[in-house]
């Protein structure tokens, strides 16, 4: 058969083929639309051809079956056996032996709190282990407001905010804390830790890079992990270690596709007391185009002139940080935590922070009592953290007279972390880690004995091992006799305690 007739054949049988389809009924409405369909828009029919053929290939596709027995079958006495032989984990490991001494020698207060307590022993201590700097815990006004706004809305939303938990108390509280720190808007979550560990993940995702402090709380560790990003760290507040690992990352991603950067900070850390350097992360940032989140968690409401936080305090522009985390419930007296930045970050994290989208929004009362505290500050806070600094200052100068202790925090910070000189643990013979904690603790209990309450840091996991430090804080409430006596307590009693090591 040469080429001529192979033409004639395949000629024929597509007339032979079309003349039968014609006989189909409503071949010509099909024909009409095929027609009609390739002439405007031939994508449309390709792409329904394509998918014509998958579904004819998905019905005449084998069946097959999705209970296919592909396990072992195990006789009666052998199921008997291994159910016998399974233990199950429990859900809470047991505690250590020095998670267990603080377990019996934990305090417990009768009654409220304040600067002094009593305690179910019946004796009554001064109390330097509260966040109570503002003396927040005894204000009438706030409580009343509290009180009538339970009375008013109830104990709870009982709703996530997304869907019925928003009430205008909520809206209330993020407008007054965005109009504090001047920013354009505020978000509020349900708890401070969680605040941090939602933000993070809800804009740096896996593949986007993180650059982080050694020395950071816990909080951001776990969101971190959560985000599932690169993660690279640099050594704690070491401007100069920050800037060689940002170039170590540019040089890295030099060739590859762009992603996601942030620096991840907080104003006062809460493992070492001591403040970052946020004039200098604002120029790497703007250098090496990172983007900016800052945990204030223990900065707000203590730096600066007005307790603006870390901005205040070094003269940074708040809308130049993408990011500022801060509490509600630390020296707030109410509870929850926000995030503030433009108005789009924040609508971003009502669809994207899990802590925000899946919790019960914040109690009314506590959304009140923020609010509140918060109007009381812009009047009474330059005088309220000039006293508190003053008593700060005090402690300080009497605890230094200490060869044995030294503080670690700022000097502006009224969380006072204490722990022992590294030549004394040397000299002594003291081991880091437990047997330092369990020293410190017997400082704290023995100093409990003669009349004042503090408290010691307790370990959490971390990129940075454990460093045992005493914890107290100062607060208005507190009398400069109160803050002498509780120092010089403090120091004869580490002298007492740790002149029993001897090398």
């Amino acid at each position: 058969m040469d080429i001529q007739d192979a033409y004639q054949l395949v000629n024929r049988t597509i007339v032979e083929f079309s003349t039968q389809f014609r006989r189909v009924p409503g071949s010509a409405i099909l024909l009409r639309y095929i027609k009609s369909n390739y002439q405007n828009d031939p994508v449309r029919s390709a792409i329904e051809l394509f998918l014509f053929l998958f579904a004819v290939r998905y019905l005449l596709a084998p069946k097959y079956s999705t209970r296919k027995e592909n396990y072992v079958k195990l006789r009666e006495d052998e199921i008997d056996e291994l159910i016998e032989e399974w233990q199950p984990e429990p859900l809470v490991a047991e505690p250590t032996d020095l998670e267990q001494v603080d377990l019996e020698r934990t305090p417990t207060i009768a009654g409220p709190t304040g600067y002094k307590v009593k305690l179910t022993t019946g004796k009554t201590v001064v109390n330097f282990s509260s966040y109570n700097i503002f003396n927040l815990a005894h204000n009438d006004y706030l409580k009343d407001r509290a009180i009538a706004t339970l009375r008013a809305y109830g104990v709870g939303p009982c709703g996530p905010p997304g869907f019925y938990g928003t009430q205008d108390l909520h809206m209330k509280t993020e407008s007054d804390v965005a109009n504090f720190l001047g920013v354009p808007a505020c978000i509020m979550y349900a708890q401070a830790f969680h605040t941090i560990s939602a933000v993070i993940p809800a804009f740096s995702k896996r593949g986007d890079i993180i650059v982080a402090d050694k020395g950071c709380n816990y909080a951001i560790q776990k969101g971190l992990q959560i985000s599932r990003s690169i993660i690279r760290w640099y050594e704690h507040n070491d401007m100069a270690d920050l800037e060689r690992v940002l170039q170590k990352v540019a040089k890295e991603q030099a060739k590859k596709p762009l992603t996601r950067r942030f620096i991840v900070t907080e104003g006062l850390f809460e493992n070492y007391g001591d403040m970052c350097d946020l004039p200098k992360i604002m120029e790497l940032k703007e250098k090496y185009k990172y983007r900016l989140i800052l945990d204030e968690t223990y900065s707000f409401l203590t730096l600066g002139r007005t307790g603006r936080g870390i901005t205040e305090h070094q003269n940074v522009d708040p809308n130049m940080v993408d990011m500022i985390v801060g509490s509600l419930s630390h020296y707030c007296g109410a509870g929850g935590g926000f995030c503030v930045g433009s108005e789009e970050i924040v609508e971003h994290q009502r669809i994207s922070g899990a802590a925000y989208v899946f919790s019960a929004a914040l109690p009314g009362m506590l959304a009140t009592t923020a609010s509140e505290t918060i109007h009381h500050l812009q009047v009474q806070a330059p005088e309220l953290l000039t006293h508190v600094r003053e008593l700060t200052k005090l402690f300080r100068q009497h605890l230094e007279k200490s060869d044995l202790l030294e503080c670690t925090s700022s000097p502006e910070n009224p969380m006072c972390l204490i722990k022992l000189r590294k030549v004394v643990l040397e000299e002594r013979g003291i081991e880091k880690g437990e047997q330092e904690d369990k020293l410190l603790q017997d400082i704290v209990d023995e100093v409990l004995n003669q009349g004042f309450m503090i408290t010691r840091v307790k370990a959490l996991p971390g990129v940075v091992p454990h460093q045992p430090k005493i914890k107290i804080v100062i607060g208005v409430g507190h009398t400069k006799k109160e803050v002498e006596k509780a120092a010089a307590t403090i120091r004869q009693v580490a002298a007492k305690l740790v002149g029993k090591f001897r090398k």
